[in-house]
């Protein structure tokens, strides 16, 4: 490590204390492109090779294959990801946001957009996720926390260019921290010589859940498709970032993001129905390499929870939970 870099790391020292876990820091600090030791440049070099040729049609073709009930978000995302991958030169990082209730696939995409990208997919090490509850416990932390996260992205992108960076229930952390990664997001050439533009930044949160669902239960009560809704449906794109903008308990409360224009897309997931949890067990069915048995997929799927009370349209928690109540029928 050069000298510059000592320096830089005595300069943060004042801001680490030993409670906030200085050790930790450290590791953080020298390991910013593997938590498994100290810079290896020929590791770094290899790993390279970790980036797969991009196909915009596997891509669509495994979105269809593999997300249930999500029109709005397979569409989007498709053309999101295939447009900003083909770009040789994107002027700035593709910022995605995840909004909708728990267990319909939030989470889930993000793996199929990573195992289109990267030969070892969501297991690669260019591929980072953080989940706030474990990242960011303690909110007297936040200035060192945003040292951290400075740090961390910078060095991981200095190393590998097309990393991406996924952050869980965005909607539990600080507007203040998520603020400190806007240059990286912006439309800068580079950050202390280092260009962001071909990085990916997701983020995910179940805010907004309510507006989706409302939206979604409107249509199927005037007995229309649930494919005629759109983003722009009654204003629902709007709607997420005017909420998201002024809920003061969320990380995007007045933050510098949405006033900058520096989130891409927006992407409100709907709530999913029998039949797409249906189509769930019977991906759990191949995934346990059982027989594949329609009938026990409609049992289980029957068994899940459903709302509201009177209709029992959606399901309550989604996908969640499918492979642990198939568990149960599975000796039957």
């Amino acid at each position: 490590m050069n000298s510059g870099k000592f320096v830089l790391l005595f300069f943060l020292l004042p801001f680490v204390t030993v409670e906030a876990g200085f050790f930790d820091f450290l590791e953080r600090f020298y390991c910013r492109c593997d938590f498994d030791g100290f810079y290896d440049i020929n590791r770094i070099l290899s790993d390279k090779d970790d980036l797969q040729h991009f196909d915009s049609e596997e891509l669509k073709k495994d979105l269809r294959k593999s997300l249930y009930g999500q029109h709005i978000a397979m569409k989007t995302i498709q053309k999101a990801v295939s447009c900003f991958m083909k770009d040789s030169n994107p002027t700035k990082p593709l910022v995605l946001s995840f909004h909708g209730p728990p267990g319909v696939g939030k989470s889930y995409v993000t793996k199929i957009i990573a195992r289109n990208i990267y030969k070892k997919g969501e297991k690669s090490k260019h591929v980072h996720t953080f989940m706030t509850d474990y990242y960011f416990p303690h909110k007297d932390r936040a200035r060192i926390y945003q040292t951290q996260l400075r740090e961390w992205i910078h060095g991981n992108v200095s190393c590998f260019p097309h990393s991406m960076f996924i952050f869980d229930e965005i909607n539990k952390i600080s507007s203040e921290l998520i603020d400190t990664i806007k240059p990286f997001l912006d439309y800068n050439p580079q950050v202390d010589g280092v260009s962001f533009n071909k990085a990916i930044f997701i983020f995910i949160s179940n805010s907004e859940m309510n507006a989706i669902t409302n939206l979604t239960l409107d249509f199927w009560r005037e007995g229309r498709d649930r494919e005629e809704i759109q983003i722009t449906s009654r204003g629902l794109e709007t709607q997420i970032t005017q909420n998201i903008y002024n809920d003061e308990k969320g990380g995007f409360w007045h933050s510098s993001l949405i006033d900058q224009h520096l989130i891409d897309h927006f992407i409100p997931f709907l709530p999913l129905e029998l039949k797409h949890v249906r189509q769930c067990v019977l991906s759990e069915m191949a995934h346990l390499n059982m027989t594949e048995d329609f009938d026990l997929a409609d049992k289980v799927a029957r068994d899940m929870p459903f709302f509201p009370p009177e209709e029992k349209i959606f399901a309550v928690k989604g996908c969640k939970s499918v492979r642990q109540k198939l568990a149960l029928y599975a000796d039957d």
